[in-house]
């Protein structure tokens, strides 16, 4: 396509107004004055087209020149993602920083991969297949985690009539195919308009946990591998250090993690911490299968718009693989408020409370181009994409649109209290609010998996904190000592629920990831405490001696201890019963 050039007439701000463009079409990427800023056109009328740039519009007027590119905002996907850092629109931030310095330059255009590089590749196809889209046809290792999978592009099938081995550039051809019409060079890179979802065999209903090691998470309301989930909350209720410890910990093989229009230093920690931790799924560093996208709240706010697109692209690329991937969003309320003051800017009608009227649109839009489907290709193989996002309500209000249209997407909604946040009680999911409407699904395969007993300890503790919220209203109007004995039991139940199980230090070497094998028994001790002891006030036993059992303080020292002692709490609950018969063998 010939270059089209139009003339700026308005500057808004990061939305501008060019006149001449007749031919260019919604979405395509612009070129903007002589600095060359990145923009994307977003609106058309006529010959006139409105334009979100990408980065600092000072000192632009009218009469400036845009000149079109002619391909929508797209991103590369290849080897050498994996432990990149971008900013929104793709551009690596360390690059960024080689060429401009610790501020970001206007008008730089680098890269996104490294296009000098030589990659090893390993072909896994041989000459004479027949490939189709999707089908691998060979491997990259990335790192000493993950192979980058070499696909046949979409589009592209036929007969491979020469494949190569060796080390090879992104954009050097690595095979060959002949479609019946014409040969067709495969190089290891491929572009992607971000905009659109990348396309796939059929979706599949998700049946199995996405495991994270927060027992608050993986218990009570878990999340299914490659499904979605929401974590609203007002501020300092602890969304962002949920959303680090999903990234730390989540059983998934990559991470993509989309710092959207949050703080800078929340996005530093998480460039500090990842390489010093180790993930006890591979025993690397967990930088080692982590993407970065940082698009910080001092960046361009229509970067932060893109920088969702970005992320959950890259994410689907290796969905694409085969691979189980998380994206974490932090936060959409912040995306949205990119979206509404482009829809402001734009003049468009506005919604409720100034959003536009296709928010829930795109916020859909989003949240379903996860899930678990089989992919393209011969082999019917499987990947999935989970999708969790913080919201970030003004002043906790989860009436405001951007959590009610969050809502009726998801099917996870870990709520987080400020009182319990006040309380010091991390992480903060309100047990009373929160929901998984994947719950009933999984049962059966936390029973076969993890424990028979699974789902029957899981709702006895439910229903042993809904019993406490019911006592706790008389306990505030008449005090503890007016409960009858099981009352006492109940609230003292509730209480080690509540404080040795659903708190979780993130800061703590050992508490901070619980295995499902080290959940069940922390919960078998707690719940077999508390039955054993009602059955022996039944028995005649006094209500403070139970309570005073030396194992009983043993409780609340058992998630500190480690993954390769976990006979010890089997130990403690042996005890904890011993010394609760003794007593109603005494009273006999």
């Amino acid at each position: 396509m010939t270059e089209q050039k139009g003339k700026i007439i308005k500057v808004s701000g990061p939305l501008i107004v060019a006149e001449g463009m007749a031919d260019v079409k919604m979405y395509d990427v612009v070129r903007v004055s002589a600095n060359r800023l990145i923009g994307e056109v977003i609106e058309l009328r006529g010959d006139k087209a409105s334009i979100q740039v990408y980065e600092e519009t000072s000192m632009l007027g009218p009469g400036e020149e845009v000149v079109t590119t002619g391909a929508p905002l797209s991103v590369e996907l290849g080897p050498g993602l994996m432990e990149g850092i971008f900013d929104g629109i793709q551009r690596p931030l360390e690059k960024l920083v080689e060429a401009s310095g610790a501020r970001i330059g206007r008008g730089i255009d680098i890269p996104a991969l490294d296009h000098t590089k030589k990659w090893t590749f390993n072909p896994k196809a041989k000459v004479g297949d027949v490939v189709t889209a999707g089908d691998i046809i060979g491997t990259v290792q990335e790192n000493e985690i993950i192979e980058c999978r070499i696909m046949i592009p979409y589009g592209v099938s036929g007969k491979i009539v020469e494949i190569y081995s060796g080390d090879f550039t992104i954009d050097e051809t690595v095979a060959v195919v002949d479609n019946g019409k014409e040969k067709v060079n495969v190089t290891m890179l491929q572009k992607w308009a971000v905009r659109r979802g990348r396309p796939y065999s059929a979706k599949m209903s998700p049946s199995e946990p996405l495991v994270t090691g927060q027992r608050v998470i993986d218990t009570l309301f878990p999340i299914a591998r490659g499904g979605v989930a929401a974590v609203p909350g007002p501020f300092g209720s602890g969304k962002t250090v949920v959303q680090h410890q999903l990234a730390k910990w989540a059983d998934a093989d990559i991470i993509v993690y989309v710092g959207c229009g949050e703080r800078g230093n929340e996005m530093t920690d998480v460039l500090n911490e990842f390489p010093e931790l180790t993930d006890p799924h591979t025993g690397k560093p967990l930088m080692k299968r982590t993407v970065l996208i940082a698009n910080t709240s001092d960046m361009p706010v229509a970067a932060r718009e893109a920088s969702i697109y970005t992320g959950i692209t890259i994410a689907e690329y290796f969905r694409d693989m085969g691979y189980s991937v998380a994206i974490m969003a932090d936060s959409t309320s912040r995306w949205a408020e990119a979206l509404r003051e482009m829809s402001g800017r734009l003049e468009e009608m506005p919604g409720e409370e100034g959003y536009p009227a296709y928010l829930s649109a795109r916020l859909a839009e989003f949240y379903e181009r996860a899930g678990v489907v089989e992919l393209l290709g011969s082999d019917h193989r499987v990947g999935s994409i989970t999708a969790i996002g913080a919201v970030s309500p003004p002043g906790g209000d989860m009436s405001e649109p951007v959590s009610q249209a969050t809502l009726r997407i998801v099917k996870v909604f870990w709520g987080l209290s400020a009182s319990l946040a006040y309380k010091r009680h991390f992480p903060a999911i309100d047990w009373l609010t929160s929901y998984s409407l994947y719950s009933d699904r999984m049962e059966a395969w936390y029973d076969d998996n993890v424990d028979a007993e699974w789902t029957d300890y899981r709702r006895k503790a439910m229903q042993i904190l809904q019993e406490e919220a019911r006592l706790d209203e008389i306990v505030r109007l008449v005090g503890m000592d007016a409960l009858s004995p099981h009352d006492r039991l109940t609230m003292e139940c509730a209480k080690s629920v509540r404080e040795d199980y659903l708190h979780q230090n993130a800061f703590h070497e050992v508490d901070t990831y619980a295995s499902l094998a080290k959940q069940i028994k922390m919960l078998r001790l707690i719940i077999d405490w508390y039955e054993v002891s009602i059955n022996a006030l039944d028995g005649g036993a006094n209500v403070n001696e139970i309570l005073a059992v030396p194992a009983r303080d043993g409780i609340g020292r058992a998630k500190y201890i480690t993954e390769d002692e976990l006979e010890k709490i089997d130990e403690l609950g042996r005890m904890v019963k011993s010394q609760i018969s003794a007593l109603i063998k005494a009273e006999a």
